[in-house]
């Protein structure tokens, strides 16, 4: 799978959510200036929420989270602390939508979909931890109501138990769905895969 793999490790990455977009832009400069970490996403995202997703050495990400969670106050809706992130999560939150070109048609696709940002975050990374598998897509909140979603590929075995690690993470009430294609449909590669 060396394809999927990234150039550099992922030591740590954080997200928060919050409930006002005003608030929004005063955590992500409260996060930026507390240590030195890399912004990955700060936008307002679908139904008018603001997300803030960084990454960073692992001290200092956890130091920006707290900066964040203190300037949030009530409008905090939910956070996220990852510290040995997966190293595929960096590359699919900055191919962004679209996902990662595949040619290998006999893999197997894992579907996996979330009502929150955190969830999806957790779930993906518990999923490339569990199993030999490339974590080709993978969606946050953009156009889709703040949910998330991402798509596994490789073999049937490994997709399988990727998928099961997925929805265990996900915590209770979070997960939207999770389906399992053993041989997708060459015609879905490029539209759907």
């Amino acid at each position: 799978m060396s394809d999927a793999e990234p150039s550099a490790p992922l030591p740590a990455l954080a997200l928060l959510e919050i409930a006002s977009l005003a608030r929004g832009v005063v955590v992500a400069d409260a996060v930026a200036k507390r240590a030195q970490v890399q912004l990955l996403f700060c936008e307002a995202v679908s139904p008018g929420k603001y997300l803030i997703l960084f990454a960073g050495g692992v001290g200092e990400v956890e130091e920006s989270l707290g900066a964040g969670v203190q300037a949030a106050g009530d409008a905090l809706v939910d956070r996220l602390f990852l510290p040995q992130a997966h190293g595929q999560l960096l590359p699919a939150i900055r191919q962004g939508p679209r996902g990662f070109p595949h040619d290998a048609a006999e893999d197997a696709a894992g579907v996996v979909e979330l009502h929150a940002v955190a969830a999806a975050l957790r779930s993906a990374d518990a999923a490339c931890k569990a199993a030999e598998v490339r974590l080709q897509l993978l969606h946050l909140a953009r156009g889709i109501g703040g949910k998330a979603w991402f798509i596994l590929r490789g073999p049937l075995e490994s997709v399988e138990a990727a998928v099961e690690a997925a929805t265990a993470a996900a915590g209770e009430g979070l997960l939207a769905g999770a389906e399992l294609i053993a041989r997708p449909h060459g015609d879905l590669r490029g539209l759907a895969l």
